[in-house]
C-alpha cells in the first residue's frame, strides 16, 4: 500500500513541475474538454452514481448524506457551469505585483504562483472530485483525490473523463489523480507525504476533519463544521426576514452553510417568532428554543446549551431571544463555528458594527447564508471553506490555490 501511494505522490509531484508554467490556453483548453464530456457522458455519470446509491441505501446513512452524494441532471448542469466559469477567470499564475524599486537600485516584487501539490480527502460529494480538478489546474497545481468509499463508482467514472481531457489538451496525465483504493491506511500515508504534498484539504465529518488535521505532518486547510447563525435585528423588515431564514434553513438541509441558528431581537420577537414558526412547522423543522422563544411559541421544545454549538445537519434549529445588537454578538461569537453569519437589518449602523464584530469566515447584511459557496462569490467553484486564518479563509476558490513568492530584477548591484 506505501509503494501504491507513493507512486501517486511521485506522479503528482513531477505533474506540478510540468503544470507551474503552462499556457492559459491550454488550461482554458482542458476545462472546455472537460465541460463538454460531462455533460455529454450525464447517463453513463448517472448510472456510476446510481451504483454507489444502492450500497448506500443498504447503510445508515441520514437522508442529507443521501443528499449529497447524489447526481442528477441538474447538479451536472452545475458543474460544467462551474468548470466553464472556472475557464473564464483570470488566470493569476506568473502574475506580478507590488514592484517597488529599492535605493540598492534592485527591483522587488512578488509573483502569484501554484501551492504544488494538493491532496483532497472527502467524503460524499462526488461534484467534489470535478470541482477540484478544475480549479487546481487552472491555479498551475496537481491534485490527489481521495474520496469516500461510498462514492468510489461516481468518482472512478469522474476520474476517467478527467484522465481523458488532460491527456486531449495536452497536460500531464497525472495532474489529476484518483486514489480508487478505499483502504483507510491509504489516508494515513497521504496526510504524511510531505516530499509530495504541499497541503491537505478535507471536507466531510467533524471526525474526519478531525482526525486529520490532529494527524496530519502536512499543513491543512480546514473547517469543522458550519454552525451558521442569522440574528433578526430589531430593525428587520419582517417579510424580508421570514423569507431569508426560511431560505437559509429549508432551501437544502444539508449543506455546511444552512442556517443553523437563530438569534432575534426582544423587540420583534413577538411578530416575527410565530410566522417563522409556521413555515418551519409546515416544513416539519423542528425550533429548540430559550425561555423567552418558547414563551412567544409554547409549542417548542426547550434547548439546551448544546443545541446552540450544533451543526444539525437535518430539520432542527435553535432559536434564542437577546435583547441587543451586542448580546447577539457575544452569543453568535460565543457559539459559532466561525463558518458564516447574517444580520436582517435596515439600520446601516447596527449592520456595520455586525459585520466588524462577527468573527467569522463570511458576514452578510440581509442575504441567505446559503450564498456563502464559491460558485455564488463568482469564484467558479471552490475546493472547499476554510474557517482557519492564516492564507485562506472562506470559500477557497483560484487564488487560495496559489502561493506568492519574491522576484528580485537587478543590473548587477552588489550590497555594501
Amino acid at each position: 500500500m506505501d509503494e501504491y501511494i507513493q507512486n501517486i505522490g511521485a506522479n503528482a509531484r513531477k505533474a506540478s513541475y510540468k503544470l507551474s508554467y503552462v499556457t492559459t490556453n491550454q488550461k482554458n483548453n482542458f476545462l472546455e474538454i472537460l465541460a463538454k464530456s460531462i455533460n455529454e457522458n450525464q447517463k453513463k455519470i448517472i448510472e456510476a452514481n446510481s451504483l454507489d446509491l444502492l450500497e448506500a441505501n443498504k447503510g445508515s446513512f441520514d437522508d442529507a448524506f443521501i443528499d449529497r452524494m447524489t447526481l442528477s441532471e441538474s447538479n451536472i448542469k452545475s458543474m460544467c457551469n462551474g468548470i466553464l466559469q472556472v475557464k473564464d477567470l483570470e488566470d493569476l499564475i506568473g502574475k506580478v505585483i507590488n514592484r517597488k524599486k529599492r535605493p540598492s537600485g534592485i527591483e522587488v516584487c512578488q509573483m502569484r504562483v501554484p501551492i504544488g501539490v494538493i491532496g483532497m480527502i472527502y467524503e460524499s460529494r462526488p461534484n467534489v472530485t470535478v470541482d477540484s480538478a478544475a480549479l487546481s489546474i487552472k491555479a498551475g497545481n496537481a491534485i490527489i483525490l481521495r474520496g469516500g468509499s461510498e462514492t468510489i463508482n461516481s468518482n472512478k467514472y469522474l476520474g476517467k473523463l478527467i484522465t481523458e481531457a488532460l491527456i486531449e489538451s495536452g497536460l500531464p496525465e497525472k495532474a489529476v489523480q484518483i486514489i480508487e483504493s478505499t483502504d483507510r491506511m491509504v489516508v494515513d500515508s497521504l496526510i504524511k507525504m510531505d516530499e509530495f504534498v504541499d497541503v491537505i484539504i478535507p471536507r466531510g465529518g467533524k471526525s474526519l476533519i478531525q482526525k486529520i488535521t490532529g494527524s496530519a505532518t502536512i499543513p491543512v486547510i480546514k473547517h469543522l463544521d458550519g454552525n451558521c447563525h442569522i440574528y433578526v435585528d430589531e430593525f428587520a423588515d419582517i417579510d424580508k426576514a421570514v423569507s431569508i431564514v426560511d431560505n437559509s434553513k429549508t432551501q437544502r438541509l444539508g449543506t455546511c452553510n444552512t442556517l443553523e441558528s437563530l438569534v432575534v431581537s426582544s423587540k420583534i420577537a413577538e411578530e416575527f417568532l410565530p410566522r417563522i414558526y409556521k413555515i418551519f412547522d409546515q416544513k416539519n423543522i423542528e425550533i429548540r428554543g430559550c425561555k423567552k422563544t418558547k414563551g412567544i411559541i409554547g409549542q417548542i421544545k426547550p434547548a439546551v446549551d448544546q443545541d446552540y454549538f450544533e451543526e444539525y445537519l437535518g430539520p432542527y434549529i435553535s432559536c434564542i431571544v437577546v435583547n441587543s445588537l451586542e448580546e447577539a454578538i457575544n452569543h453568535i461569537n460565543k457559539y459559532s463555528s466561525k463558518h458564516t453569519e447574517a444580520i436582517i437589518t435596515a439600520n446601516e449602523a447596527n449592520g456595520l458594527e455586525f459585520i466588524r464584530a462577527i468573527d467569522s469566515s463570511s458576514v452578510m447584511i440581509n442575504a441567505s447564508t446559503r450564498f456563502a459557496d464559491g460558485f455564488e462569490y463568482g469564484l467558479g467553484a471552490e475546493i472547499g471553506i476554510s474557517t482557519d486564518k492564516i492564507h485562506a479563509r472562506g470559500p477557497v476558490g483560484l487564488e487560495g490555490l496559489t502561493s506568492l513568492k519574491y522576484i528580485v530584477f537587478g543590473q548587477g548591484e552588489i550590497r555594501s
